[in-house]
Formats: structure tokens, C-alpha cells, sequence
């Protein structure tokens, strides 16, 4: 199924969510305190400045290549913004609501065969099995697999609002955020364990991941999403990128990065794939942000058909900006 980003992030809607969001990094996190940190994904201390936008400094670190903000806003300034600033207010309601429907049909229901799919292909028996969705938002998601796999679905959500949203859709929803988390919260089926689009908001990713592993039973699975920091979009566009927007998005691990920090953890690599569909079309409507020369003129010389040809070669090389992973303990 083909998607432009028009479709599931409209341009006016969503320059207007970036611009609260620019506005509120002066009100949450003007003169914060930092903590300087090691690279999330290998632990190495030696990194160089990639590029600085709206006073968030983002390193791409010498040894995995993954790009991280660094030093970072203490944890409690991200708390606060995420509970009372007005730009996260805004993706919840207004945001969310105007692109629902797309969003449902061009990127939750083919999630969730994809979940489905990998399941079955990875998990010899699912009665029995259950799932659950880290951050599980308005339930979407859960929604659409529910609909075609029979299998029980618990929601860790800690918003009092997104909570309420789900148990009126009749899921069961642990209202915490995952760092409270304790086994007694879950069944003790087998479980699939999912996360999407939550990675690159981590103040702490090897915690997050840690802390995640401690929690599953061995033969539990894990499929994630997050960006890419060598996804061609993001390369190419660096500041221009809106991928690359501070206070949001912290963390752009690559397919070989994370694929070595979950191996470290315990984690049994399944597969990595970067399965994205919007790379070239974000390249294309902003092509004028491209510096380099030579990636300018190929997006200028092609036509439709062979765009389309570039990204599913972009997808074939794990060079998409969306990456998905899927482990087992």
C-alpha cells in the first residue's frame, strides 16, 4: 500500500504541532540542568557534534554510528513537559483525531498483520498467547489486531485520558508507566510484547530495553519500531528533517546498532528491517533542503516509477528512517 505523508501527517496541521513544540522548549527546558551520557546503543564515550537545532545538541557517536541528543535535559524537565506543555496536549486531541482515519487504515492495520505475521512465523504455539502494547496511546493499533488474531491484549498506558480511551474499547489497561511495571501486572502466558514509535522518545534507552528483558520470560518476544538515524530522509535533510525534532525525538539508533545493544542485553536477534514507505516522498517535497549536489538532481532527474524504485531499494538496503525489530528472550 503506497502512503504520502500528506496523508497521515498533514503539512499545515503538523508545522503547527513543530512550532508549539519550538515554543514550548523555551518555556520547559530554558537553563535546565543536563546530564552528559554515553552512546545508548555500544556505551562508547567518544561522539561528534552532528548538528545543533533549537538548542538541542545532537552527537553521532565514532564507534555504531548511532545519533543521540547529548548532553540531555534531566529526566523530571521531560516529565513536566510531557504532563502539562501544550504541544503534547495538541498531538493528543487535535492532532490524533484529524488523522485517525488515516492513520488507521494507511499504517495500523498493515501494522498489525505484519505483528500478526511475525507471530506465527516466530511462535510455534499461540494458544493461549498474549500481547502487550508499551504506550499503547488510543489503542488503535490493538484494535486492528484484535480483529484478526485471537489473542488477549493488554495496554500499559500511564495517561489517565489514553487509559479511559482504551477500557471504553475494552481492553485491559495497566495504567503505569512501564518503569513500575511488575510481573504480577501481566499474565503468565507467553506474550509478545510491542512498542512503537517510543524508542526515540527515551530519556534512558538501555534502561528501557534493560529493564524490559528483566520483565519477559524466556521465549517471550519483542517487536519495536523507532527511527533511524541512517535513514536516507534524515541523512539527507539533517535540520531540515522534521524527523529530527527536539524535545520529542532523542534517540536515532541504526539496524547494526540496535541489533548489537540488544544482543549485549540477552536478546536473541530475529530480524531487523526497515520497512518504510515515505523516505523519497519526504525527500521529494522538501528537496530544496538537500545540500548535497548529487542526491538533488536524482530526485530532479526521476520520474514517479522510478522513485518508487528507489524506495523499495531503500527499504532492501535497511536504509528507510522507519526500522523495525523483532527479538525473542
Amino acid at each position: 500500500m503506497k502512503i504520502i505523508e500528506e496523508e497521515i501527517r498533514p503539512d499545515k496541521i503538523f508545522k503547527k504541532y513543530l512550532s508549539l513544540a519550538e515554543t514550548d522548549i523555551n518555556t520547559f527546558f530554558n537553563n535546565c540542568k543536563t546530564d552528559k551520557i554515553n552512546c545508548p546503543a555500544c556505551g562508547s564515550q567518544h561522539s561528534e557534534v552532528w548538528l545543533i537545532k533549537n538548542n538541542f545538541r545532537y552527537v553521532i557517536c565514532n564507534s555504531c554510528k548511532s545519533i543521540f541528543v547529548n548532553p540531555r535535559p534531566k529526566i523530571e524537565y521531560f516529565n513536566r513537559y510531557y504532563k502539562d506543555a501544550p504541544s503534547t496536549k495538541f498531538w493528543a486531541t487535535t492532532f490524533y483525531k484529524k488523522t485517525e482515519k488515516a492513520r488507521r487504515e494507511k499504517l495500523w492495520k498493515p501494522k498489525a498483520k505484519l505483528v500478526k505475521n511475525l507471530i506465527l512465523k516466530y511462535q510455534s504455539k499461540v494458544n493461549n498467547f498474549s500481547l502487550v502494547d508499551i504506550g499503547g496511546g488510543y489503542g488503535t493499533f490493538d484494535e486492528e489486531i484484535d480483529k484478526i488474531m485471537d489473542i488477549d491484549i493488554t495496554i500499559i498506558e500511564p495517561s489517565i485520558h489514553l487509559s479511559k480511551v482504551c477500557r471504553k474499547k475494552g481492553f485491559k489497561v495497566v495504567e503505569k508507566f512501564f518503569e513500575n511495571l511488575k510481573r504480577e501486572d501481566l499474565s503468565n502466558n507467553p506474550k509478545c510484547f510491542v512498542s512503537f514509535e517510543l524508542f526515540e522518545h527515551l530519556h534512558d534507552p538501555r534502561y528501557f530495553i534493560n529493564s524490559l528483558f528483566e520483565i519477559m520470560n524466556n521465549g517471550d518476544m519483542l517487536i519495536f519500531t523507532t527511527l533511524s538515524g541512517m535513514g536516507l530522509d534524515i541523512q539527507l535533510l539533517k535540520e531540515n528533517s522534521k524527523s529530527v525534532s527536539p524535545p520529542h525525538h532523542l534517540n536515532f539508533l541504526n539496524p547494526k546498532s540496535v541489533s548489537n545493544m540488544l544482543t549485549e542485553v540477552g536478546f536473541s536477534v530475529l530480524e531487523i528491517t526497515t520497512p518504510g514507505k515515505l523516505d523519497i516522498d519526504i525527500i521529494s517535497k522538501n528537496k530544496s533542503d538537500i545540500k548535497d549536489n548529487f542526491w538533488r538532481n536524482i530526485i530532479e532527474y526521476s520520474n514517479q516509477d522510478e522513485l518508487d524504485k528507489l524506495q523499495e531499494k531503500i527499504v532492501e538496503l535497511n536504509l528507510s528512517s522507519h526500522m523495525m525489530m523483532t527479538a525473542i528472550k
